[in-house]
């Protein structure tokens, strides 16, 4: 019902499908129409941290609830990328490793990398203990401007999710703040 009521043929998307178990939170896969409805109008075949695309008219969709939604753009090569940044990827330089698959992958240039970055849990509700006890957006923000993405390119929703009542919070719930578990979602498409 959400992709219908933003004009997203739900059969032409595939879902980040995260999973929490192993130890590897850096799995990253492009897509492209054989992929289209996994996870949606089908069952995914994919385990994903982060999506890629070249396709047109290939949407991307992550639902999310504390951690960082990431969309990527190469402006010059024409890749999408839809990225999942919480607590275990960005302990495994999630936000680095993101951009260097793009390297490998496409040839893209960081300084034609395009990001935005979600709301996510503040520093306050949500330290990274693994990482000096830092935020979400600030060690996503370290990763990525080491890699060479012009700090211009970056756009960051600085809303803390366990603060604004517009967004689910799975922290909140878990801590009896919520009366009701939820997600918010991110989607992403090259028109």
């Amino acid at each position: 019902h959400f992709l219908q009521g933003i004009d997203i043929d739900a059969s032409r998307t595939t879902l980040v499908e995260l999973r929490y178990e192993g130890d590897n939170y850096r799995r990253y896969h492009t897509v492209d129409e054989r992929h289209a409805g996994e996870g949606i109008v089908r069952v995914s075949s994919i385990v994903s941290d982060s999506l890629f695309t070249r396709s047109r008219g290939h949407a991307l969709f992550l639902p999310l609830a504390d951690c960082i939604g990431m969309t990527l753009f190469d402006k010059q090569k024409k890749i999408l990328g839809m990225a999942h940044l919480g607590r275990h990827n960005l302990v495994q330089y999630g936000g680095t490793k993101n951009i260097e698959y793009m390297q490998k992958t496409f040839g893209s240039h960081p300084r034609h990398i395009e990001i935005s970055l979600s709301a996510a849990a503040g520093k306050s509700a949500y330290p990274l203990h693994d990482i000096n006890n830092k935020g979400l957006h600030e060690v996503a923000l370290e990763q990525l401007l080491l890699t060479g993405v012009l700090q211009k390119n970056i756009t960051v929703d600085t809303r803390d999710t366990t603060r604004d009542d517009r967004f689910f919070s799975h922290s909140n719930f878990l801590a009896g703040n919520q009366e009701f578990d939820g997600r918010h979602a991110l989607v992403a498409i090259m028109r």
